[in-house]
């Protein structure tokens, strides 16, 4: 079955507050200020790369997603030097280098990070900045029973065979990469997030903007709903019906500046 765009920019920013925080500690690791070319890849409703593209005080600043949905309510920020534009991240290329390469919870959807962090470093000029940070949550209950549920019939079947993998590298790996691709200065962490949601059922709606979507975009919509009652009650089965419940959620942060 032909994947769909199924993101949807209402239920993604339903937790924006707890989106923020991640993006703003990558944003302090950026010191390339004033930064002259700035490229946010899956800048998904573009409302984060506006703020970006102000706090580096950028030139000009360009957003890129593969969503109609997302652009289409970035489109709506009228800010002088920021534009969006779509596009597959996967392979997408500026027409010149840029001072900064930005990408905030987007990478983990593509595979070959090894390669993929060395196309991303070519994109920059000498002493430019790489600021990446993508999800490690993979292991917890909310990313796992997705994961396990879509192996399971009739939702395999439906999806052609297709699986969800994800080709996050340990922090250890980045930091080697990163010297590798001869970055001369670096940072990479792995960082627990805290957050307090309202419940356990709120776990629901917040992988529903985001995790939830690839499954979402494989399957007749009917089959989705079917998914994601299972999902439901197999995590209220794992962690409970808590009020508020406590969401670990782990991420890693990595910057790197290449030699000027």
């Amino acid at each position: 079955m032909t994947a769909r765009d199924t993101w949807n920019p209402t239920q993604y920013e339903r937790f924006r507050a707890e989106r923020e925080q991640p993006f703003c500690d990558l944003v302090a690791l950026i010191t390339r200020r004033p930064a002259g070319r700035v490229v946010d890849l899956g800048c998904g409703t573009g409302t984060l790369t506006a703020v970006l593209h102000r706090e580096l005080t950028a030139t000009e600043t360009i957003g890129i997603d593969s969503s109609e949905a997302m652009l289409e309510r970035a489109r709506s920020l009228d800010v002088d030097g920021l534009t969006f534009a779509p596009g597959d991240i996967s392979e997408w290329r500026p027409a010149e280098l840029v001072d900064v390469v930005f990408s905030n919870a987007a990478l983990q959807w593509l595979g070959d990070h090894l390669a993929l962090f060395a196309r991303l470093t070519a994109m920059l000029v000498p002493g430019g900045e790489l600021a990446v940070q993508v999800p490690a949550n993979f292991d917890h209950a909310s990313h796992r029973l997705a994961a396990e549920i879509a192996r399971e019939e009739p939702f395999l079947g439906a999806m052609g065979g297709w699986t969800r993998t994800f080709p996050v590298l340990p922090p250890e790996e980045y930091a080697t990469l990163l010297h590798q691709l001869g970055f001369a200065e670096q940072s990479v962490r792995l960082q627990v997030y805290a957050h307090v949601l309202e419940s356990s059922d709120a776990v629901v709606e917040w992988v529903r903007g985001t995790l939830l979507t690839d499954y979402e975009s494989r399957m007749p919509a009917a089959m989705y709903q079917d998914f994601v009652a299972r999902y439901r009650e197999r995590l209220r089965a794992a962690v409970g019906e808590q009020r508020p419940y406590f969401y670990p959620f782990k991420r890693i942060l990595l910057w790197g500046r290449l030699p000027a």
